[in-house]
C-alpha cells in the first residue's frame, strides 16, 4: 500500500502491538494502523488531501526553482540503527538530499519506502520516523510518499530504508564528474572518515572509547554559499561510501586528468588517524556523510573557501590538492615523507553496511 505522507488520516489509528508483525503488511486494518500512527502522524504536512497513491506537484511552481529536474534514489542498510550523530531515519534524508544538492538542485521533496523485519519493535521505528521527519523540516523538504513492507524474522536486518528525492536544478548551472580541468582545484569542507569510524566503533566490536560522531548532515545551503561564492564550480560529490579515494578516482577516469592531493593538507582528526592505525584502515577511504569533494577553477578558490568557512558545516574547509595533465586516470598523493604513492579504487569496501 503505498500513501502520500501529507494525507493524514480523518481519524489517527493507533497500534495496539509493541512490536511490528507479519499482519502488519498484508494490507489490512493492521497496516493501516501502523502508517497511520507511525508515518502519516508524523510526516503530515499542513494540507490535508485525500490519500493517494503518488504525490503530485504544480510544474509551473517546480519551473521557477530553475529548468531541469533532478531524481535521485538510494536504499540504507546501516548497521546499527542508531549511531553517535544519528541514526538510519536522519541519515537516509540527509544522504538523498546530500545527492541532490551535488547536482546543483535545490531539493523539494523525499519520499520514504520501508522494509521492516517482524519483530522490530514498534517504538524503535516511531522514534526513527520522528528522526526523518525533524532531518527532512530542518532541510526545509517534505517527505510526500512512501510505501511499507513487513518481511519475516531473518529476511532482513532489523530494518531497511529507501528514500527517493526530487530537486530542481537552477537556471545555467552545470556540474559534472567529467568537467575538470587541469589547474583547478580540489577543495574538502572539512575533518574526513567520521561516519565511517562512529559507525565502526559503534557496534562494539573494538570496545574503544572515542567520542567521534557521524558527521551526518544536509548540505544543500553549503552547496548554495559554494554556488554563490564560486558560480564557475566544475563538479560536486559527496563522499560516502570509498571515500574521498573513491570520488577522486572516479572524477579522474572521468575528466581524463590527474589528481595530487597532499597528505599533510588532508583534515582528519587525531582520534580517527589512531583509530585506523589501529585496524589497519585508511581514512581516505572512510565514509562520509556530511562531507563534499568539489573542484573550482584556481581563480574561485580563495572565495569558496572564505563561503565555506563563513557556514557552519564548512568552518574546517581546505584545499588538497589540484588537478593536473600528468598521469590522466590517476590519483597520486604528495606523503608526509616527500615521496609519492598512488590512491587507487578500492576493490571492494573497508567497512560494509555503514550507510
Amino acid at each position: 500500500m503505498n500513501i502520500p505522507f501529507d494525507a493524514a488520516p480523518r481519524s489517527p489509528r493507533r497500534v495496539s502491538q509493541t512490536t511490528v508483525t507479519l499482519a502488519h503488511g498484508g494490507g489490512g486494518t493492521a497496516m493501516r494502523d501502523l502508517i497511520e500512527d507511525v508515518f502519516l502522524e508524523t510526516f503530515a504536512g499542513v494540507a490535508h488531501p485525500p490519500a493517494e497513491d503518488q504525490a503530485r506537484f504544480d510544474l509551473q511552481a517546480l519551473m521557477t526553482l530553475g529548468d531541469r529536474l533532478a531524481f535521485t534514489t538510494d536504499s540504507f542498510v546501516v548497521d546499527p540503527l542508531f549511531f553517535p550523530g544519528g541514526d538510519i531515519g536522519s541519515l537516509a534524508v540527509c544522504g538523498t538530499i546530500n545527492d541532490l544538492a551535488v547536482g546543483g538542485a535545490r531539493p523539494v521533496a523525499l519520499s520514504c519506502a520501508v522494509i521492516i523485519e517482524e519483530g522490530l519493535p514498534v517504538d524503535t521505528l516511531r522514534r526513527i520516523a520522528r528522526s526523518m521527519a525533524h532531518a527532512a523540516a530542518e532541510a526545509g523538504v517534505s517527505i510526500v510518499t512512501g510505501d511499507t513492507k513487513v518481511v519475516a524474522r531473518g529476511a532482513c536486518d532489523k530494518l531497511f530504508v529507501t528514500t527517493t528525492g526530487i530537486g530542481v536544478v537552477r537556471a545555467g548551472l552545470h556540474v559534472g564528474i567529467d568537467r575538470a580541468r587541469p589547474g583547478d582545484v580540489v577543495l574538502v569542507n572539512g575533518l574526513l572518515g567520521d561516519h565511517g569510524a562512529a559507525i565502526l566503533n559503534a557496534r562494539g566490536d573494538l570496545a574503544l572509547e572515542t567520542t567521534i560522531q557521524s558527521d551526518c548532515a544536509p548540505l544543500h545551503d553549503l552547496v548554495a554559499s559554494l554556488i554563490a561564492a564560486a558560480p564557475g564550480v566544475r563538479m560536486m560529490r559527496d563522499a560516502t561510501r570509498g571515500g574521498v579515494a573513491a570520488v577522486l578516482n572516479e572524477l579522474a577516469e572521468a575528466s581524463k586528468v590527474g589528481v595530487r592531493i597532499r597528505e599533510l593538507d588532508l583534515p582528519i582528526r587525531p582520534e580517527v588517524t589512531g583509530f585506523c592505525e589501529i585496524l589497519g584502515l585508511d581514512p581516505l577511504y572512510l565514509a562520509n556523510e556530511g562531507k563534499l569533494v568539489v573542484v573550482v577553477p584556481a581563480e574561485e578558490a580563495p572565495a569558496a573557501l572564505d563561503a565555506w568557512r563563513a557556514h557552519p558545516l564548512g568552518r574546517e574547509a581546505i584545499a588538497i590538492g589540484a588537478i593536473v595533465a600528468a598521469r590522466p586516470g590517476r590519483v597520486v598523493m604528495e606523503t608526509s615523507f616527500g615521496g609519492e604513492r598512488i590512491v587507487d579504487m578500492l576493490v571492494g569496501d573497508q567497512l560494509p553496511r555503514i550507510c
